[in-house]
């Protein structure tokens, strides 16, 4: 299955760490269970629910990487 080309697309998803509803971006969406999001800086694994339609993120142990922030250097 190829992966689904896209812009990052803003939704709500229940987090792991606080077990509430957030805002993070969806980044990679190959099939429900191989999604990754942005939550908090940190690029994470993640799922969609098909029937609920709510995306988990794992910010626990499924952190794959941090964004930094890069200053302007003004």
């Amino acid at each position: 299955m190829n992966p689904v080309s896209f812009e990052p697309v803003k939704v709500e998803a229940i987090i792991h760490s606080i077990g509430e509803k957030r805002e993070v971006f969806i980044v990679l969406y190959d099939e429900p269970n191989r999604v990754r999001a942005v939550y908090n800086n940190k690029l994470c694994t993640a799922i969609h629910n098909i029937y609920n339609g709510l995306f988990y993120v794992d910010d626990v142990y499924g952190v794959l990487d941090t964004l930094e922030v890069i200053p302007d250097g003004k």
